[in-house]
């Protein structure tokens, strides 16, 4: 995906500013910053929640995001897997029921869903604990949950929103490892967070923020603002 000149207003509050990125197929890229430095705001241009006051946002395809609708857009949205701190998922059902889930809605056929759940649950190391519902989870293994959920469509793009912010840090080594081996594949993977130790350990490309602004931008680097 690709940010070109990219400037986004809350009102009269100016959150991005002119900011520039490509991240290309297999890259791996950290987002820093502090609060109200754009992160989010950035995350939510990529996945097309906020539409560019200027500048352009576009996919793997070369299409303009914030020209999408419709189909289209479903179908983009389809292409990128969001992981949040919170997991987001469904006390109520098992583990595989909530991944699942993500199936059913987009009208999948029940037969495809039986292939592919165990196909994204085994990926994360997570296909053991299928039945289990929410609750009886570890933080760690619901973390993994949720990165199933947001493989079930087979992305191009994962973005994780602080996805270890509520692990320890052998958990959150877990994840990341998971997240690595997903870039190896192909993926792009794009992970705001403020965790220095998982940055620093990784050694990825970091992007930081400042104020709307990119302020550096180095591969194979560690935390630093």
């Amino acid at each position: 995906m690709k940010l070109q000149n990219v400037t986004v207003a809350y009102g009269n509050k100016t959150v991005l500013r002119d900011v520039t990125l490509d991240f290309p197929k297999g890259d791996f890229a950290f987002l820093i910053g502090g609060s109200g430095s754009g992160k989010t705001t950035l995350i939510k241009s990529l996945i097309a929640e906020m539409v560019p006051k200027s500048g352009t946002v576009t996919d793997h395809s070369w299409r303009v995001v914030s020209g999408l609708s419709g189909k289209e857009l479903a179908k983009f949205r389809r292409s990128i897997g969001v992981v949040f701190q919170d997991y987001k998922l469904l006390p109520s059902k098992t583990v595989r029921e909530n991944v699942a889930f993500a199936m059913e809605v987009s009208g999948y056929p029940d037969s495809k869903i039986l292939t592919r759940v165990p196909e994204v649950l085994s990926q994360v190391g997570i296909l053991s604990k299928k039945e289990s519902f929410i609750d009886a989870l570890s933080g760690g293994e619901a973390q993994r949950v949720a990165v199933a959920r947001a493989l079930i469509h087979d992305p191009e793009v994962i973005i994780g929103d602080e996805p270890t912010g509520n692990l320890d840090p052998e958990n959150a080594m877990e994840i990341m490892r998971i997240f690595e081996r997903l870039a190896h594949a192909g993926k792009t993977v794009i992970i705001a967070t403020h965790d220095d130790k998982i940055v620093n350990r990784m050694k990825k490309r970091v992007v930081a923020l400042k104020d709307g602004r990119v302020v550096s931008d180095s591969k194979n680097s560690g935390y630093s603002l």
